[in-house]
């Protein structure tokens, strides 16, 4: 008679598995919880330690650590030599194993939970069998998913056992499940030892779903999240659309990052191939729109929208008389949400806005190796501010340059944003010097350039952004400073009056 291990504790599908086992002729050996969840269900086993002749100790820490477990899993049944050793100690083989690990991410997650608590939800014999098992896939089937049961049970009923191919496909995910699991625990003891760039970094997402393509449509791609909750993209809840494509996530999670920098006022946010298109703030959700939208309304057809209060029906008429791929926003209202739906393919995103962002790493692929640094979340404070011109902003101008501040850290640089009554009115993105990013803003607000105020993601190596800025009727100018030229800039800014900010911080964004 063949025998099965099952030690699970994920027991969904359990006592169904164990029963389709037992009609296929399999004995069950099972530890703890699980046993007394067959039992219970009327399902007859064999305790682990008739199996091993030692009983559980230390709270169950050690039960299936034992030569009479792991010889039976590893043991090469073509190997005479093997199996003559077996033979001679008494070990019987292990035929399935069907094991889930005790639920470390679930307590990392729980709210005030105790180190100690974690500490012992770190499992120790489960990987142990998995492996042992997966090494010796060419025998023995592994399950740590009971998505995977009725699959086996299909294959052990139709043909007595299972094929090499499942086998092998079952190994390979039991060895990506154990990575997981340990990439989660030296995550946790990393942070808690405050290393930042310890001397090698393994990292673990999890499938939310498969693209229909990539940046491009003979590109396959597919969207994986973290393990902590936190404001992202991959925790929204989708209310209406197809499906998210992988230029949506990456345009959606962009716009999410630029309103983070407004949390505490009512902020829209307009934004196109990765950059803001425009962006406004109001006394009510639906002025902050307005003003995105004037801002820049011929770039935003086919954008992105992402608001942090809720959408009511006067808004959500306004948005539907326009052409967007997606809406984000903490919540739509019922008439709201029954104008926008008879928009087919329109996706709606309903994101909690408050929550705060708790991953302070940000990964950058290149050719075989990943760039690694801290998060661009520099939230700056007027008292770090330094004033190197003869005339200094007025209070309504240092808060406009604050505003262009907040949006300029999150254009693609080289980047100049210009703004007025806290609504962009012209943004420059991307340009290989920066007087030509200037150029684009100042095109773009065309008239509207006169009274506003510029912010630079960096610094001015010349005095020619400056002349633009005068040349347009920009008053005020933000910027980090530290060129070797600053005084050309300053003593340009002087001669026209023109107050200047140095933040001492540059936001470049590649």
């Amino acid at each position: 008679m063949k025998r099965a291990l099952i030690s699970v504790s994920d027991k969904t599908g359990l006592v169904d598995f164990a029963k389709g086992l037992v009609d296929a002729g399999y004995e069950i050996i099972s530890t703890g919880g699980t046993r007394k969840a067959l039992a219970d269900a009327g399902v007859s086993t064999i305790s682990i330690s008739d199996v091993t002749g030692f009983p559980e100790i230390m709270d169950g820490r050690v039960k299936t650590l034992h030569p009479n477990v792991h010889g039976a899993l590893l043991c090469v049944r073509e190997n005479p030599e093997h199996v003559a050793q077996i033979k001679e100690l008494g070990i019987e083989y292990i035929d399935l194993v069907c094991v889930n690990l005790y639920p470390f991410k679930e307590t990392v997650q729980k709210e005030g939970v105790s180190h100690e608590e974690i500490i012992e939800n770190i499992d120790i014999g489960g990987p142990s069998m998995l492996r042992s098992a997966s090494k010796n896939y060419r025998y023995i089937p592994v399950l740590c998913d009971p998505k995977d049961y009725a699959k086996v049970l299909e294959e052990i009923q139709t043909n007595g056992e299972t094929t090499l191919e499942t086998r092998e496909h079952l190994a390979a995910k039991v060895f990506r499940h154990t990575a997981r699991y340990d990439a989660m625990i030296a995550d946790y003891l990393t942070k808690k030892c405050g290393e930042q760039f310890p001397e090698s970094m393994t990292i673990t997402f999890d499938k939310v779903q498969d693209l229909r393509y990539g940046e491009n449509p003979h590109q396959k791609a597919a969207f994986y999240k973290g393990m902590r909750p936190q404001y992202s993209l991959a925790n929204a809840k989708q209310l209406h659309g197809k499906e998210l494509s992988y230029n949506n996530i990456q345009d959606g999670n962009a716009a999410i990052e630029v309103l983070k920098d407004f949390e505490g006022s009512k902020a829209a946010v307009g934004l196109k191939h990765m950059n803001p298109c425009g962006v406004g703030l109001g006394k009510t959700i639906n002025e902050a729109w307005d003003k995105a939208y004037d801002a820049d309304p011929i770039s935003i057809f086919g954008g992105i929208v992402a608001l942090n209060d809720v959408v009511d029906e006067e808004l959500a008429t306004k948005l539907s008389k326009i052409f967007l791929e997606i809406i984000i926003a903490p919540g739509f209202e019922d008439k709201a949400l029954e104008i926008l739906t008879q928009k087919k393919n329109i996706r709606l995103l309903q994101l909690d806005t408050t929550l705060e962002p708790n991953n302070t790493l940000k990964y950058t692929n290149v050719n075989d190796g990943l760039l690694v640094q801290e998060i661009d979340d520099h939230q700056l404070k007027v008292e770090d501010l330094t004033y190197p011109t003869d005339r200094k902003p007025t209070e309504e101008e240092l808060e406009q340059l604050l505003f262009g501040w907040n949006i300029v850290k999150h254009v693609k640089s080289n980047a100049i944003v210009l703004v007025k009554d806290n609504q962009t009115i012209g943004v420059g993105a991307g340009q290989m010097n920066r007087v030509g990013a200037a150029k684009i803003a100042i095109e773009q607000a065309g008239e509207k350039a006169k009274g506003s105020v510029m912010a630079s993601d960096a610094f001015f190596p010349m005095p020619d952004t400056v002349e633009a800025a005068v040349a347009a009727g920009v008053t005020a100018i933000i910027q980090p400073g530290g060129s070797i030229k600053d005084n050309l800039s300053i003593e340009e800014c002087n001669k026209h009056n023109i107050a200047m900010v140095f933040t001492g911080v540059r936001h470049f964004k590649h």
